[in-house]
């Protein structure tokens, strides 16, 4: 499993909330108490969406028919037709909405037209996917660092093939419906991760950027499978066919640390998530990450996060 792949299987990015929009202008919707990851697409017109309250929150960005929008840890934000439309509806994170404007298109935002659709959809109407992720723990912490609170693509012709046939299966109601959406929506949000990071190298982290080169690439690989093995960086420049030296120096020059250094910083990471597991031992945690006892993982665990290991689930 490669490293993003990996990154989305453990942050439990597969449990998406998907809802369609088909709103005439003018129309304003706040949605507050967001989740930890949103995706807005814009299907047809376009929209604005605007972060309230964020210490980054800067203009309103705009949306046209195609572009993609990833919105992560805002906690409170607004898309509408226009930046100058005054609010009309609130949506909290518990799907309750508040009405704090009027006219029809209040009326159209609460009408359920068909699955997962919202709106009237007349002539003249906005459409927009928006789909949710609530990521999990450490791991999505990790994920979602490698975002800004709001990154906008614009259409591509890979990106719009899938919203098209996202946006006919998101209207259907048949059995398996939910896991053909929430697959293609998974698609959508890889596809704009990686075209993000295409147009800003600079915002890559280095285990992104390694992922080009075949021999790091390979070596990040095999640590995302099997993480708990006791690797050395002699074995992993054999299994990636380099002398110790070179794979040494290529790794921490494209990663921006040591073999050794990246994987106990993911095993940590994946240990600060195993703890939050009440049920689960130290010791089995230990085991879990690569270490054959508890002593040796609770020393690595304090060094890299600065408590221990029963201190950290106490608080998490």
């Amino acid at each position: 499993m490669d490293v993003l792949s990996d990154l989305l299987h453990r942050a439990r990015a597969r449990n998406a909330v998907i809802r369609q929009l088909i709103q005439r202008p003018p129309w304003s919707l706040t949605y507050a108490d967001a989740p930890a990851l949103t995706v807005v697409a814009t299907l047809g017109g376009q929209a604005s969406i605007r972060l309230d309250g964020h210490p980054s929150a800067a203009a309103p960005v705009q949306l046209t028919a195609g572009d993609i929008a990833l919105i992560s840890r805002a906690g409170r934000y607004t898309v509408a037709d226009d930046p100058a439309t005054p609010a009309q509806l609130v949506i909290h994170g518990n799907g309750r909405k508040q009405i704090v404007g009027d006219g029809p298109a209040v009326t159209a935002a609460l009408r359920n037209p068909a699955p997962r659709t919202y709106g009237d959809g007349l002539p003249g109407a906005t459409v927009l996917l928006r789909g949710t992720y609530d990521l999990h723990g450490t791991v999505g912490e990790r994920l979602l660092d490698m975002l800004p609170p709001l990154a906008v693509m614009p259409a591509g012709p890979r990106t719009l093939a899938v919203l098209e046939l996202l946006t006919t299966e998101a209207a259907r109601d048949e059995p398996g419906q939910d896991a053909v959406v929430r697959q293609l929506l998974d698609l959508v949000l890889v596809i704009t991760l990686r075209a993000w990071f295409a147009c800003h190298g600079t915002a890559q982290p280095g285990w992104y950027r390694a992922l080009a080169d075949p021999a790091i690439g390979r070596a990040l690989r095999m640590l995302h499978e099997d993480p708990a093995r006791r690797w050395t960086v002699a074995g992993l420049a054999t299994g990636v066919g380099l002398s110790r030296a070179a794979f040494a120096a290529r790794f921490a020059q494209l990663v921006g640390e040591p073999p050794l250094g990246y994987l106990t910083a993911w095993r940590m990471t994946l240990a600060a998530d195993l703890l939050r597991d009440a049920d689960t031992t130290i010791a089995a945690v230990a085991h879990e990450v690569g270490y054959a006892d508890a002593f040796a993982f609770s020393a690595a665990f304090k060094r890299a996060r600065g408590v221990s290991p029963s201190a950290w689930r106490q608080v998490n």
